[in-house]
């Protein structure tokens, strides 16, 4: 084996990796989950084999196609912040050409998979979602308002909606009740770790609120959005979409998640943003479970009664 074939040895070895990597698959499989919430209330029990496989995946290509667009448009940002200096685009390893075509493989093969084997309308909407954070958001907002995460947090908050149309082909209001939940969990979700990293955004001369407000306005805004978040839990269960079960569990989440706010607010030396951070992720993992829990359960304890 040849020294050049020997050197070329690493980067062979991480090339998928840093491909994956600019998925960002964390958050594309809560989305999936979302989004497989959105399937199951909207169905009568059983999702359709083809909304289940062919829109899951159409759904997680699109957003990985985001994804990488968003890598690709913030390459420049991203070696000014310590948190973002190590992904693939900002230390060479996949060079802007190639992460333009990925994301455009990725995006027109989901496209294809949601609007034949789907249908149309999810499929424009995904499309919608994926320009509203990969061009919208990370093009234009983010570099543009302190607001920018509260405007463009619809596109990221969408997945359960894309699972509702991909099992009914029409576009119901208590699909968008699910939407509204991750649009209001968005902003304390990413404020917590926008204070965690205030330094970051400044050195990158993006105005997100800790930066151009202060991180003492960015904690009362996080704790005001956690009673907002509250309210927002409480919608399935006032339409009639989720009963006791999801009542109980979210009730002790959205208390935990006040609770983590107003500790984060006036006990900082006792809780930190990144704990309120990684809480929000697990609470809104928990959240969607309940409401698959509460959907399948419902009938089994009816049964019991």
């Amino acid at each position: 084996m040849s020294k050049a074939e020997v050197a070329a040895l690493p980067i062979a070895g991480w090339a998928w990796r840093d491909y994956l990597e600019m998925t960002k698959p964390k958050v594309v499989a809560l989305m999936l989950l979302t989004a497989l919430v959105g399937m199951a209330l909207a169905s009568d029990g059983w999702i359709p084999l083809p909304a289940l496989l062919f829109g899951l995946s159409g759904i997680a290509l699109m957003a990985g196609s985001a994804a990488a667009i968003n890598h690709l448009l913030d390459r420049r940002i991203d070696t000014l912040m310590a948190r973002t200096l190590n992904r693939p685009l900002p230390k060479g390893r996949v060079a802007a050409p190639q992460a333009l075509g990925f994301a455009m493989i990725l995006g027109i093969a989901g496209f294809t998979l949601l609007y034949l084997w789907v249908n149309p309308l999810t499929a424009w909407l995904t499309f919608a979602s994926l320009v509203g954070y990969a061009v919208i958001y990370t093009g234009f907002l983010k570099r543009a308002t302190p607001q920018n995460i509260v405007i463009g947090g619809l596109a990221g908050a969408m997945p359960p909606l894309l699972g509702w149309t991909a099992v009914t082909g029409d576009f119901h209001g208590n699909g968008m009740l699910l939407v509204i939940i991750i649009f209001a969990w968005t902003p304390p979700h990413f404020w917590a770790l926008a204070i965690h990293r205030r330094d970051d955004y400044a050195r990158a001369g993006l105005p997100m609120l800790p930066v151009t407000h202060g991180i003492e306005y960015t904690k009362t805004h996080i704790l005001l959005y956690s009673f907002l978040l509250a309210l927002a839990c409480l919608l399935p269960v006032l339409v009639g979409m989720s009963g006791a079960l999801y009542l109980a569990g979210s009730t002790l989440l959205s208390l935990g998640f006040m609770w983590r706010a107003w500790q984060l607010k006036f006990q900082p030396e006792r809780y930190s943003p990144m704990k309120l951070f990684l809480f929000s992720i697990w609470h809104l993992m928990a959240l969607f479970v309940l409401l698959l829990a509460d959907f399948y359960g419902a009938p089994y304890l009816e049964f019991w009664r």
